[in-house]
């Protein structure tokens, strides 16, 4: 039992042109942000960069927030692939104790090291986001069921656990746009944390090694 894919990205039916073009500028902003960070990416340097109209990319993203909202669509529809169909313990196969933990070892390395994208991609215009919970939200339900666990309210609990995994974007946006996110290692407190409040939750004890994405 699995959620599909939410549907982030290109939109289907998008023409040869359209696509090449969004493919050409997408490209060309990664290889920017990996050059200078995210600060140099302006709706004209990567029209320049991509050797394209500045209309283009007006039309494709609207503003410079949403170059890096594109870009977040782009590392979210890897992410939720992983999850879907990748190994265990995050993809299928594993206990589900052990993929809810997985799951939130791995959405918190995903949130640190996309942190700068996120920044960037905040509209002032705009709602602050607080993460990609699409997936999350429903993805966790599924694996609260599937736990055998007696939980008197699973609804409720799935959405409280949503926010404090998706709760630490919080964090990291308020960091320097272009700062290096901490590194995300076996040990992070926050991944660490997490396996403590899952373990809490479904009153099960796993060692650490067990909750590691492979």
């Amino acid at each position: 039992m699995n959620f599909p894919v939410v549907p982030l990205g290109k939109p289907r039916g998008e023409r040869a042109d359209a696509a090449r073009n969004r493919e050409q500028l997408l490209a060309a902003a990664r290889a920017m942000i990996a050059e200078h960070g995210t600060r140099k990416v302006t709706m004209d340097a990567l029209a320049e960069r991509a050797g394209l109209g500045k209309g283009t990319v007006f039309r494709r993203f609207r503003t410079r927030a949403g170059i890096f909202r594109a870009l977040l669509d782009e590392e979210e529809r890897r992410f939720q692939e992983r999850v879907l169909s990748g190994p265990p313990p995050l993809g299928p196969g594993a206990d589900p104790a052990q993929r809810l933990i997985a799951y939130g070892r791995a959405r918190i390395a995903f949130l640190l090291e996309h942190h700068a994208i996120a920044r960037a991609a905040l509209d002032r215009a705009q709602p602050i986001p607080v993460g990609e919970v699409a997936m999350t939200r429903p993805h966790i339900r599924m694996l609260l069921g599937l736990s055998g666990s007696r939980l008197p309210h699973p609804d409720t609990l799935a959405v409280q656990l949503t926010a404090a995994l998706e709760g630490p974007l919080l964090l990291y946006l308020s960091m320097d746009e272009d700062a290096a996110p901490p590194a995300m290692e076996a040990a992070h407190p926050l991944a660490e944390s997490w396996q403590t409040l899952i373990e809490r939750v479904l009153q099960v004890d796993l060692p650490p090694e067990d909750a590691v994405d492979g």
